[in-house]
C-alpha cells in the first residue's frame, strides 16, 4: 500500500531525506521510529503529496505521489502532530465542516459525523465545544475528521505527542480499532513504546536513511539474547554488581543509578541467573530484585542511533 524507493530530500544545505526506501504491505500498521530531526516528518508530507521529493519515487495505494497526486489524496487520511479542529465548534459540528470540505452533501455529512462520533465514544459529547475536551478527546475527534472519506491509508504523524498516559492509551485503541477493520496505518512515533504496542513492522530512521526494519521482535533480536537486571537496595554498591555480573553476561554490563539497576545481556538465561544470585550472595550484595527480560526497543534505539528516546524528546 504504500512504497518508497530511494526518496530523497534536500532543504538548502540540510539532507532530510537520503536515498530512503520503505515498503508497507496491506492492513498492517508499520511504524517509522527515529529522533526529532531523522527526516520522519519529511517522509510522511511526501507520502501524502505535501512536498516533492528531490529525486525517488514513492506510491500509496498504487498511484504514484507526484504524477498521481490527486488520486492518492482520494485514497489517504493524515493527522499532523497537532489535532486540527475548531476549538469554538461541538465534535459533531467539526466534523460536519469537514464532511462539507471533503464534498459530502449535507445529509451525508450528517450521517458520517454521527457514524464516527459513535465509532470514537465521542457520542455523548453534545454541543460541549471542542476547547472543553481532554487531550486524548480532540486527537480522536482529529482521528475522526481524518477518516471522513473511509480511506485506505491513514498516515498518523506522532498523533500521541503531548498526551498523557490515559489519552495514549484512547488513541491508541482507536488506532487497533481501524486496522481491525482493514486500514492500513503508517504511525511515526519517538515513543519507543508506543511503536512497540501498535506497529507490526518498524523501519528506524535516522540522518534521513533508514537504518533497520523488522518486526519488534525482530529489531530486539538484532542486539543480543536476554538480559539479565538486577535491581540493589543500596545504591552505592552498584560498581561492584557490575564487576561481579560482567563476569556472567555476553557483553558489558549497563548501570543506571536512578533505577538502582544493573542489566547485563545473557546466552544461556537459566544458569546466568543461579550463579548471578549466588555470586550476590557470596559477596554480600542485596538484590531487591533479579529479573530475566528481553531486550527493549529503548535498547534498540540507543543502538541503532546512538541516543535515547529521552535524549530525543
Amino acid at each position: 500500500m504504500i512504497r518508497a524507493d530511494q526518496l530523497t530530500r534536500h532543504f538548502g544545505s540540510t539532507t532530510a531525506l537520503d536515498r530512503f526506501d520503505l515498503e508497507v504491505p496491506p492492513g498492517s500498521v508499520h511504524g517509522l521510529l527515529g529522533p526529532n530531526g531523522a527526516g520522519k516528518t519529511t517522509a510522511v508530507r511526501i507520502l501524502t503529496t505535501l512536498l516533492r521529493p528531490d529525486a525517488g519515487h514513492a506510491s500509496v495505494a498504487g498511484h504514484d505521489v507526484v504524477r498521481e497526486a490527486d488520486r492518492v489524496r482520494a485514497r489517504i487520511g493524515l493527522a499532523g502532530q497537532h489535532a486540527a479542529v475548531d476549538e469554538q465548534l461541538s465534535g459533531r459540528q467539526n466534523l460536519e465542516m469537514f464532511g462539507r470540505l471533503h464534498h459530502l452533501g449535507a445529509a451525508a455529512a450528517r450521517r458520517r459525523a454521527d457514524e464516527l462520533l459513535e465509532r470514537f465514544d465521542l457520542a455523548g459529547t453534545g454541543k460541549k465545544p471542542a476547547k472543553q475536551y481532554s487531550g486524548g478527546m480532540r486527537r480522536r475527534l482529529d482521528l475522526a475528521a481524518s477518516l471522513l472519506t473511509s480511506p485506505a491509508v491513514l498516515f498518523l504523524d506522532e498523533p500521541t505527542t503531548g498526551l498523557d498516559p490515559r489519552g495514549r492509551n484512547e488513541v491508541w485503541r482507536a488506532v487497533r480499532a481501524l486496522v481491525s477493520d482493514g486500514t492500513t496505518v503508517l504511525l511515526t512515533t519517538q515513543y519507543l513504546e508506543e511503536a512497540d504496542q501498535l506497529a507490526d513492522h518498524i523501519t528506524v530512521i535516522d540522518h534521513g536513511r533508514a537504518v533497520a526494519s523488522g518486526t519488534p521482535d525482530q529489531l530486539k533480536g538484532q542486539i543480543g539474547a536476554d538480559h539479565l537486571d538486577v535491581v540493589l537496595r543500596d545504591p552505592d554498591r552498584l560498581a561492584e554488581a557490575a564487576t561481579v555480573l560482567a563476569r556472567l553476561g555476553s557483553g558489558e554490563p549497563a548501570v543506571d543509578p536512578d533505577r538502582r539497576r544493573v542489566s547485563v545481556p545473557v546466552t544461556d538465561r537459566v544458569t546466568a541467573l543461579g550463579e548471578a544470585v549466588r555470586a550476590l550472595q557470596e559477596r554480600g550484595l542485596d538484590p531487591a530484585d533479579v529479573a530475566l527480560r528481553r531486550p527493549t526497543l529503548d535498547e534498540v534505539f540507543l543502538h541503532l542511533t546512538g541516543t535515547t528516546e529521552r535524549s530525543a524528546a
